[in-house]
């Protein structure tokens, strides 16, 4: 267990009003976690300070050589005032997934999760109350050595910065518009795809400006080797709901194994509901569309939970999914995720922690 030592800012920020519009991460709460890493001496310092810039040597080579990786998940205030997070464990898990393949060196998983805990309780104030808000809770790392040559650090540091926020698209649950990319790639297998690390959000930028200047919320990525199997949103995993059953790409590498993901399956499966993982390509999806029986397409993630798809492009077809209208099951979904999550319906799973 680390001994986190707290010190207190004594010059706390004015928090949101509660009617004030929350913009996904432009928002900070008045405290964060940090820890050290020191080759030979492990994880230590484990402290929570006042929210502040850090200074770091313009050398540090995680500026040159992108030696860092980043989680998401968030914290929910509760009917009766009660704080809760989902499932923080599979993001401790997912973190040294990623620490593993970016030669970052672990942290023990009761030690992820106590410090979220802890820097959440310390704010718990900042968590917001209106309907569909949250403290969205970002844990990184990033590597600190002076050192310009290509080489795993041997100094890090770990911190949890907190940002209430409200939904992160504007249009709530109103179905949203995908471009799938045909031009550029995200990833490949033997890549980076499967970690949650800035390299692969930096090379779907490109993409996902090209589907805003076509009027486009968000990016589908194809494969980097055929350039035909369906594999990821920018921010989310991507399902189908076809002839009745579940389709959702298979993990293969280069996919993020995303945790709402992984709540989506379950559920599912717990509604005798069938799902698939496998390879699903953008033609068969067409046809699917072109046949009537391509009933739902939504995406699943931390920040948007089910995000519910009107509309499809690629290259010269666009496909209206079903009349554009939020489906029966996408909706089943997000009120199930977010009651369990708010702590409004019973959580059979155990995924709600209370701190």
């Amino acid at each position: 267990m680390l001994d986190i030592k707290i010190t207190k800012t004594t010059n706390p920020k004015q928090k949101p009003a509660a009617d004030q519009p929350l913009k996904f991460g432009k928002i900070f709460t008045d405290h964060m976690f940090v820890m050290n890493y020191t080759e030979g001496k492990g994880w230590h310092d484990p402290r929570i300070v006042p929210f502040q810039n850090i200074s770091l040597s313009p050398a540090a080579m995680v500026y040159h050589y992108g030696q860092e990786m980043f989680e998401g998940l968030k914290a929910y205030k509760g009917e009766n005032g009660e704080i809760h997070l989902f499932r923080p464990d599979m993001n401790a898990k997912r973190t040294n997934v990623t620490n593993e393949r970016l030669c970052i060196p672990q942290i023990p998983e009761e030690d992820f999760v106590q410090a979220v805990k802890a820097v959440v309780d310390v704010d718990r104030d900042w968590v917001p109350s209106a309907p569909g808000t949250s403290l969205y809770v970002r844990p990184f790392i990033i590597a600190t050595d002076e050192f310009l040559g290509v080489a795993p650090s041997q100094t890090y540091l770990f911190m949890v910065i907190l940002s209430p926020s409200g939904a992160y698209y504007s249009s709530g649950l109103a179905p949203v518009g995908i471009w799938i990319e045909d031009e550029y790639v995200r990833a490949v297998r033997g890549g980076m795809g499967f970690a949650k690390t800035g390299g692969n959000y930096a090379a779907s930028l490109i993409g996902q400006v090209k589907a805003h200047d076509g009027g486009y919320s968000q990016v589908l990525w194809l494969d980097g080797v055929e350039r035909k199997y369906i594999e990821e949103v920018g921010a989310m995993n991507i399902f189908f709901k076809i002839d009745g059953k579940v389709v959702t790409p298979v993990l293969n590498g280069s996919i993020l194994p995303g945790i709402t993901r992984d709540s989506t399956i379950n559920l599912c499966k717990s509604w005798g509901i069938e799902v698939e993982e496998r390879r699903i390509s953008v033609d068969e999806v067409i046809e699917a569309q072109q046949s009537g029986r391509l009933e739902e397409v939504f995406g699943t993630g931390t920040a948007a939970v089910i995000s519910p798809v009107g509309k499809l492009r690629y290259v010269d077809d666009v496909m209206v999914i079903n009349d554009g209208k939020i489906g029966e099951l996408s909706h089943r979904l997000y009120e199930t995720m977010t009651g369990i999550q708010y702590g409004k319906i019973d959580d059979p799973f155990g995924w709600r922690v209370t701190i």
